[in-house]
């Protein structure tokens, strides 16, 4: 703590991010990011726009990313989705951030679940936005009828969906019923693990021809394989779009680089590797809630590149510590209500092979 800390960083909590270890040779599978190479081409294309020297790093990129907008459009075209009607930012943490700023700063408090996404405090604290914390069911899913009873009430509303670190699946019939609900605030539904849902991903993309309300925001990271590249964007009416480029022009005109843009559009295009990837990762998913099940544990359904399991007659915590001791990595939450579960990223085949014979052992 400082004199010199202003009031306003006092009072805040930061995020705090999954850990990054600097050791090798370890499992990690604790940060949600995918076992499998990016696309081909979305490699080829950030090594033809850096070329033979580097020419282009002295350019500034476009500052509106129109290329990457283009790119959003067109992979949602099936629901006529234009480039006036996206915004990209500096990953999705960052149009997050904007969100808040933009849409959510209002009088009334805004509804986030308890357990979910921890910046999304995070950014009620940093820009003083007032929000009600709306508890989980007893299994652990959002349930939307305590949602609708705030309506008219509330400033607006976040929710993962997939929610993190549940991996609890809201339907699309039951977004669009909490999103006509609340007509006159603004309903944020952050889709970061939506790819890994069903054969037929359930979008909210799909809802906003006919919703002005509502924002859907995604991320490159986890079904493109590009967390290293820090790219998200969001999907609404034109409207918020605008309110979202006045902060975001306010705050940094240039958040995506060049090699960003050009890569996150080639992976965009690339529908055949993104359904490939996101298959193997189910498959890997189904198979290794199989053979935790097998060794006691009882497993929420999962509709993500992550499984949030617990073991009855075991300490979560300690578990993980003997996990770490294995050379292998999970999350773990000290909230009172999920301190018993972890939170397993899908890694590949063997690595996931590697936890249950680790975990095997440590059950004896």
């Amino acid at each position: 703590m400082s004199q010199f800390w202003s009031p306003l960083v006092h009072r805040l909590t930061p995020y705090v991010p999954g850990e990054q270890p600097k050791i090798s040779g370890l499992v990690k599978l604790n940060t949600n990011e995918n076992p499998y190479p990016p696309s081909p081409r979305a490699v080829a294309a950030m090594q033809a726009e850096l070329g033979a020297d580097g020419a282009n790093l002295r350019l500034y990129p476009d500052p509106g990313a129109d290329r990457l907008k283009e790119a959003v459009a067109a992979h949602f075209a099936e629901f006529a989705i234009t480039p006036a009607q996206v915004f990209v930012g500096n990953g999705s943490d960052e149009v997050l951030a904007h969100a808040f700023l933009a849409l959510l700063k209002h009088d009334a408090a805004i509804l986030i679940p308890d357990i979910s996404y921890s910046f999304y405090p995070v950014y009620c604290g940093l820009y003083e936005v007032e929000h009600v914390a709306v508890a989980l069911g007893e299994r652990l899913e959002i349930r939307v009828d305590d949602y609708i009873r705030h309506a008219g009430k509330c400033g607006g509303i976040v929710i993962a969906n997939p929610n993190a670190p549940t991996s609890d699946l809201l339907p699309l019939a039951q977004i669009e019923r909490l999103v006509a609900a609340h007509p006159q605030s603004v309903v944020v539904v952050d889709e970061a693990y939506i790819d890994f849902a069903a054969d037929v991903v359930p979008t909210a993309i799909a809802l906003v021809k006919r919703h002005p309300n509502l924002l859907v925001i995604r991320t490159l990271s986890k079904s493109h394989s590009l967390a290293g590249l820090r790219v998200g964007y969001a999907v609404g009416d034109s409207a918020l779009i605008e309110a979202l480029d006045r902060v975001k022009d306010s705050f940094n005109s240039y958040p995506l680089d060049r090699l960003a843009i050009v890569g996150a559009a080639a992976a965009l295009a690339d529908r055949e590797h993104l359904e490939t990837t996101r298959r193997a990762v189910m498959k890997t998913r189904a198979k290794l809630v199989a053979d935790l099940e097998s060794l006691g544990f009882e497993v929420l359904p999962s509709a993500a590149n992550f499984i949030f399991p617990r073991h009855p007659q075991h300490d979560a915590a300690q578990l993980a510590a003997k996990l770490r001791e294995r050379k292998i990595i999970v999350r773990h939450f000290k909230a009172a209500r999920v301190s018993q579960h972890l939170r397993i990223s899908i890694g590949s085949d063997d690595q996931c092979q590697a936890l249950v014979a680790a975990l095997r052992e440590i059950l004896g």
